[in-house]
């Protein structure tokens, strides 16, 4: 058994020490939190239809259901990871949901675009799943990648007026979060426009309320 005395003796050369051994180590990388936000083009839809339509969130399942951003490199094109400090501000499948309903009440095409919370009955109901969107950062040039379906059916019969996949990539300019979030931003805003065109386009065959 050591001796008491011994022991405390040693105490000053230990902390000294773990002093140093904390004085070495680098800061820890603090979290960094990133909007999914983008302009989408207005594209006017003629007079607007006298209905509701609700945008909920897209559907998403494993990593591209949560808050950390998702990356995958070619060399495990398999397997796919997330950034440890680098998050969205809300899941993605909630932020383009969000992005749709801007754009949907930009182009007026219904005469309200509303969300779930608003609890709000609907005449159409615009859904759909997003299967990827993650950073790749070793391919050549860095890019970042999207890809989600959307559904739009009538409330009343749940008859489908559009199923379609919206899919892309966008380059990354620089190797820092901020060039990647500003690269995920133009590709959320091309995609999220192409499908208010989309939309738009079915005026014809919408309806109000009967």
């Amino acid at each position: 058994m050591v001796p008491l005395s011994r022991t405390i003796a040693l105490l000053p050369a230990a902390l000294a020490l773990l002093l140093g051994a904390c004085a070495s180590a680098p800061p820890a990388e603090r979290d960094r939190f990133f909007r999914l936000e983008a302009p989408v083009a207005a594209i006017p839809a003629g007079a607007p239809v006298s209905a509701t339509l609700v945008v909920n969130d897209l559907r998403a399942g494993g990593f591209e259901g949560g808050q950390r951003i998702v990356y995958r490199t070619p060399e495990a094109p398999l397997q796919t990871h997330r950034y440890p400090t680098l998050w969205w501000e809300e899941p993605p499948g909630r932020a383009l949901a969000g992005l749709l309903a801007e754009g949907l009440r930009a182009a007026g095409l219904v005469g309200f675009v509303v969300r779930p919370d608003q609890r709000v009955r609907g005449d159409y109901l615009l859904g759909g799943e997003l299967a990827r969107l993650e950073h790749r950062p070793t391919d050549q040039p860095p890019r970042v990648v999207g890809d989600f379906t959307l559904t739009l059916v009538r409330a009343s019969d749940r008859s489908p007026l559009l199923s379609r996949r919206y899919q892309g990539e966008e380059p990354v300019r620089e190797s820092t979060p901020e060039a990647m979030a500003a690269a995920f931003n133009r590709l959320a805003g091309r995609l999220v426009g192409e499908a208010v065109a989309d939309l738009a386009a079915l005026r014809p065959r919408l309806r109000g309320p009967t």
